[in-house]
This record gives C-alpha cells, sequence and structure tokens, in this order.
C-alpha cells in the first residue's frame, strides 16, 4: 500500500511515492531537470503557466510509477503541495484564462494596500489577520481592473494546488486553509471573506467549493488515469500550500514549534493557537492544516522572496564556464564560500531581487551589493555574503515574529534546498541563536503522509510520521555570535539606507 504526493514549485514539480506501512521513501523525481522559468512582461511580474505545471506532473508521475515498478491501483491516496498565494482562473470548461500571477509578482501591491487603507487597518486585522497586500484576492482585483474581458469570462478562481486537483479529478474544490493564504477568510466569521469580495467588486460564486485540508476532497477521474497511469478512483485526500505543508512535513503541529525552509524563498512558519497578527503585516498568519472550528491552529509566516534564487542567479552568472558550457555544482559554490571568513571581508547582500517583499511593508528595494572591492573580492566571498545576506533577511523577520510572542529554541527544517550547505545551517543557527534540526522530508513526503491521514490509512498525525527521522543537529557557534552580530547590524544600516532611497 502506498501513497503519493505532489509538490507543484515555481522551480519545480517533485512526486515521491511512500510505503504507508513504513513511511520509507520508494521513489522521487522531479522535472524540469533545471529551475522553472518564470513570464516576466514587466518589472515586478511573474506569470506562469499553469499547463506547464501539469505537463511536468505528468512527466514526474510517470517516472515514479515506472522506477518504483509497482500496480497503480496499489497507490491509495493522492496528496498535492503547491505555491501559495497564486491565481489561477479558469472559464465554465475549465479552460485557464491567462497564465497564473504566482506568489513573488508584485502588481497588486497597490490594490491591497488602498483596500487596507479604505476598509481599516482595524478591520483589515480583526477579520483577515492582515492586510490584503499583495495576496491572492488583489491579484483577482488586478485581472478585474485590468483585463475586465477575461475577468468576464470567469467561472472559479483557484490556487494552483487547488488548480492541479481540478485536472485530476474534473472538480474545482479549495480549502479553507487556502482561501486564509490569499486573504479570502474571515476569521471572524469563521467563513470567506464575503466583506473584502464585496469591497473589491467580485462575485462570490467566483469562490470554489470548500473542502478540508485531510479528507476524501475528490478522486482521480478516468481522463486523468489514462493520462497519468494512475487508477481511476484513487482517493485526492489532501492538499496544503507549501509552507504549511512543510510545517506538516516536520511533524511541526503543536503552539510554539517553528519550521523553516529555504528553496526559491526563503520562510519562517511559526505555530500557534490564537488569531495573532503582526500590526504592519509585515508577516502573515494563516490557518494551519490541522486547524479546525472546535480547535484553533494558525501559521505565522515570514517570507523573504528573494533566497534560492539568489543563490542559482550567481550560479547561472558568476560560476558558469562557457569554455567547459557548464556550472559549478551547489557543492562547489558552498565550499568555495566556506573558505572565505565570516563577513565576506566587508561584501554585504541585500537578497531582494525578487519582487515585492512583505516584510519589508511590500516594498520592491531589489538586490544590493554592498563593500565590494575590486581588489579583494572574489566570486567566493560574493558565494559566503550571498547566504549571510539570505540569513540576516531571515534573521530581521525571525525578530518581527519574537514580538508577537513566537519565539523558538529550535527550528525544525528539511534537508534540503540550502539547508544542505554546512555553512548555510551553520550560520542561520549563530545568528538567530537556535537548534536547527534537519530531518529526512520534503513537500512532497510530507504531501504523501498527508494523504494518508486525509484517506483514513492513518488514525492519526502520529502514525503518519512512521519514518520521519532527524539527520542531524546543528547548533549556534557561539564564538562567532559577537562577530556575527557586528556584521547583521552593518547589513542592517545598508538596508535602512536603501530602505530610505525608497521613501523618496
Amino acid at each position: 500500500m502506498y501513497l503519493l504526493g505532489y509538490d507543484i514549485g515555481s522551480s519545480s514539480v517533485k512526486a515521491t511515492l511512500i510505503d504507508a506501512a513504513t513511511g520509507v521513501v520508494l521513489v522521487s523525481a522531479f522535472a524540469p531537470a533545471q529551475e522553472m522559468g518564470m513570464i516576466v512582461k514587466q518589472e515586478g511580474w511573474a506569470e506562469q503557466d499553469p499547463e506547464r505545471w501539469w505537463y511536468y506532473l505528468r512527466e514526474v508521475t510517470h517516472r515514479v510509477i515506472q522506477d518504483s515498478r509497482i500496480q497503480a491501483p496499489d497507490i491509495k491516496a493522492v496528496g498535492i503541495a503547491y505555491q501559495m498565494h497564486g491565481l489561477v482562473v479558469v472559464d465554465k470548461k475549465q479552460q485557464v484564462l491567462r497564465p497564473s500571477i504566482i506568489w513573488c509578482d508584485s502588481r497588486a501591491v497597490r490594490y491591497g494596500d488602498k483596500a487596507f487603507q479604505e476598509m481599516g487597518a482595524e478591520t483589515c486585522l480583526s477579520c483577515y489577520l492582515n492586510s490584503p497586500g499583495n495576496f491572492t484576492a488583489s491579484k483577482l482585483k488586478w485581472v478585474k481592473e485590468n483585463e475586465p474581458d477575461i475577468f468576464q469570462q470567469i467561472d472559479k478562481f483557484m490556487l494552483p494546488g487547488d488548480y492541479i486537483a481540478m485536472k485530476l479529478s474534473g472538480k474545482v474544490q479549495t480549502t479553507a486553509s487556502g482561501l486564509s493564504e490569499g486573504i479570502l477568510w474571515d476569521f471572524q466569521k469563521n467563513a470567506p471573506a464575503y466583506d473584502l469580495l464585496d469591497y473589491y467588486g467580485i462575485p462570490a460564486e467566483l469562490i470554489p467549493e470548500i473542502v478540508p485540508s485531510f479528507g476524501i476532497q475528490s478522486e482521480v477521474s478516468a481522463e486523468a488515469a489514462a493520462e497519468l497511469g494512475l487508477a481511476t478512483g484513487t482517493p485526492i485526500a489532501y492538499r496544503a500550500g507549501d509552507q504549511p505543508n512543510n510545517a506538516f512535513s516536520l511533524n511541526v503541529l503543536h503552539p510554539g514549534e517553528i519550521a523553516a525552509t529555504a528553496g526559491t524563498s526563503g520562510v519562517i512558519y511559526g505555530v500557534n493557537n490564537q488569531f495573532t497578527y503582526d500590526p504592519e503585516s509585515r508577516v502573515n498568519t494563516f490557518l494551519h492544516v490541522n486547524h479546525t472550528p472546535e480547535q484553533t491552529s494558525t501559521g505565522t509566516l515570514l517570507c523573504v522572496n528573494g533566497t534560492g534564487i539568489l543563490n542559482s542567479w550567481l550560479r547561472k552568472t558568476l560560476f558558469t564556464s562557457e569554455k567547459a558550457n557548464a556550472s559549478y555544482t551547489y557543492e562547489e559554490i558552498n565550499d568555495l564560500a566556506q573558505a572565505v571568513p565570516a563577513g565576506a571581508e566587508g561584501l554585504l547582500i541585500l537578497p531582494f531581487g525578487n519582487g515585492a517583499e512583505r516584510f519589508l511593508k511590500n516594498k520592491q528595494v531589489g538586490a544590493h551589493i554592498a563593500g565590494l572591492s575590486f581588489n579583494q573580492h572574489t566570486p567566493a566571498h560574493l558565494a559566503r555574503a550571498a547566504q549571510e545576506g539570505i540569513i540576516f533577511a531571515l534573521r530581521y523577520g525571525f525578530d518581527i515574529m519574537k514580538n508577537m510572542q513566537i519565539n523558538a529554541r529550535t527550528v525544525k527544517a528539511g534537508d534540503a534546498n540550502m539547508f544542505l550547505s554546512p555553512l548555510f545551517a551553520q550560520t542561520f543557527a549563530t545568528v538567530t541563536n537556535t537548534t536547527v534540526e534537519l530531518y529526512n522530508t520534503d513537500g512532497s513526503q510530507g504531501a504523501a503522509r498527508g494523504a494518508g491521514v486525509g484517506a483514513g490509512i492513518y488514525p492519526d498525525y502520529t502514525q503518519a510520521f512512521t519514518g520521519l527521522r532527524r539527520t542531524r543537529a546543528v547548533e549556534p557557534e557561539t564564538a562567532l555570535q559577537d562577530q556575527y552580530e557586528t556584521i547583521y547590524q552593518s547589513w542592517l544600516a545598508e538596508l535602512q539606507v536603501q530602505l530610505n532611497r525608497k521613501e523618496i
């Protein structure tokens, strides 16, 4: 008996098949081999074609079934994790009307800011726990105002994971957790954010059917089964945004627990049992996957857009040999960075080159390199300064969360992405003064385990984490903490310079 999990990211689509009884991974596959591209028509825009997600999902599904050599009927449930905050719109024939406006697209900031001002901060924060900001509801408002012909054709709007579930089942559905991440959920009324939709002039009929995060939401259709090689009727039993799902994959379900990830974006995600919010909406609170009307469970999320994408940019731009037609591996870049001393000998990087940053009040600061010396600094210094700059940005948000009484001495993360770098993991632990526990999991594994819970194969959450194993723990390097604090203060001063320029 097996469970299949998908993780629909903005860089790749991954599928993992696990043995339900042991929790052991049989096989995983991801596509494409290089990071998936984005459609960037203007500065600050970021779109992707949803059909590309489906194309790569088809590829990885075929590969995991072929490589595992199992029979499709032995897959007893499917789970879906997905990039958060994106907008997919379809007509009555379930045809996509335009490319998806994805999470790092900044075009809707002014609509969210105007809503926050006109509806009132008190109303928005008490009802939605966030400013409408640059989230899914505001992106839909942008379509209404700028593409009225397309808006008139919309039958339903969806998040990226909802689109994948629709392709699998033929049913258009969403979850309360998903709506909350789009600022489409009223926490006081425990219902969709009808008042915000009314303010934006968006008909409530565009909201899909709401299903639980865990449970038999739908089944794989005959059409999708034929296309993917799955069995018709396989239950689709779980879906969640990538960061709530990352927390779930690490068994982070209780108040006070914190999960982190450092993929294309970097995230710190703290679980709480109250409806709390940041008055400046720099970090954001959503419904966690295990929330129920009877037991409150929320996740407060800090997101730094420019994380792994900065590392990828450096690799493609600076660490490429045209003669050899090849790039350094990330492991080789990490080794170069490791050889440079802490602080990269005065080189500082602000990693904000991937759209407006929510924790900087939706300012589009851009990436900056400060203190560059042509006679001293090498690509290795840039590699180290990039990792440190990402960690400093996460620390900045970590301090905001502490002011919301979200404190932790331990942070859990998957042993993946930038945490594969020993330097990154060690520096993160040192700068945030936390123990970093790394586990043998990722988003697609979490989606598979979630499907097991939703399908009733696991009677409780505890059983779902059979096979989850801590691979290593990284303690703060106390001898470097004072030095890093001084470097961090210099980084903060450079950040303030750039923020002041944005105010002019």
